[in-house]
């Protein structure tokens, strides 16, 4: 998936901790192979091969996962969508070789396959269709919170009471430490990612964060984040992270960047509506918004 995970668990014994530990990364690599788009074979690559000529059939653990991601397609008004991977690698590949912005003319061109509504899906047969030519899916929004949440589904499956999974930033924690406190998580300052700008205590939550910091290109002495906007194929300006706190992983996960492409009133705005999910915004000039019920210490 490109990102590193740390799992952490609860036990009795090292030998069994090393044990639950090998289950969770079996199933972090379960997922991994049946998501990605390095593989030719995999069932995502089989979806976009086949876009706007036939429907594939996937596993019903992928089309849910698509269903829950055109679900939040809709909640935030396509700021997140799956079929962003039609510009994913021809128009942005943040690297190094990377040394000027595409034009703007060229970046709306390649948007118009991005549509989530283009994505059909027929539950009675488990089928996955992309309506156009050359529209690709990706799950880089939503895979490694899916992953993390259920490498936790399994271990908590296997009586592990209290551990944390942390898929590079995102990460599901539950029960309590062996002191008997909940875990302590740090939310990373956009500005030194390796230091903590705050704290907070959770147990049974999922907290992810979206930075500049993460992925980016230096064009001119100005740093261009790896958040795309998907409506216009440029990189989005004025957020420098966001975070969010949900009982869930993969929502959080999910959540993270289009809060960033919605920008700060109207992502909070939504954040407010939506029970049990909670954010804190950092902008450019290091000014902190938060939702309702974060009291930020």
């Amino acid at each position: 998936m490109g990102n590193s995970f740390t799992i952490t668990v609860v036990c009795g014994s090292e030998q069994k901790a090393n044990g639950y530990i090998d289950l969770a990364v079996a199933e972090i690599k379960r997922i991994e192979k049946l998501l990605t788009t390095y593989n030719e074979e995999s069932q995502t690559s089989l979806i976009n091969a086949n876009a706007g000529i036939k429907p594939v059939k996937v596993d019903l653990e992928v089309f849910n996962l698509i269903e829950r991601s055109t679900g939040i397609s809709r909640i935030t008004q396509g700021a997140f969508d799956i079929s962003y991977g039609s510009i994913d690698k021809s128009l942005w590949n943040f690297d190094k070789t990377m040394t000027r912005l595409p034009d703007a003319a060229t970046a709306r061109k390649m948007v118009h396959l991005i549509d989530y509504r283009n994505i059909i899906l027929d539950p009675a047969n488990t089928t996955v269709f992309l309506k156009e030519k050359g529209m690709r899916i990706g799950f880089g929004g939503i895979g490694k919170g899916y992953a993390a949440e259920m490498a936790k589904q399994i271990l908590i499956a296997n009586n592990v009471h209290s551990g944390i999974i942390n898929a590079s930033g995102d990460l599901s924690a539950w029960g309590l430490q062996p002191s008997g406190r909940k875990w302590t998580i740090g939310v990373a300052d956009p500005d030194s990612p390796t230091a903590a700008f705050s704290y907070m205590e959770i147990s049974n939550k999922a907290v992810a964060t979206s930075g500049n910091y993460e992925k980016f290109v230096l064009i001119d002495g100005k740093k261009y984040s790896h958040t795309i906007d998907p409506k216009t194929g440029l990189p989005i300006t004025g957020i420098k992270s966001v975070t969010i706190i949900a009982s869930n992983a993969e929502f959080a996960d999910a959540m993270a960047t289009p809060i960033a492409v919605m920008g700060i009133q109207a992502g909070l705005f939504l954040i407010d509506q939506i029970p049990d999910l909670y954010c804190i915004i950092i902008d450019d000039n290091n000014t902190i918004y938060t939702s309702k019920n974060i009291n930020l210490k």
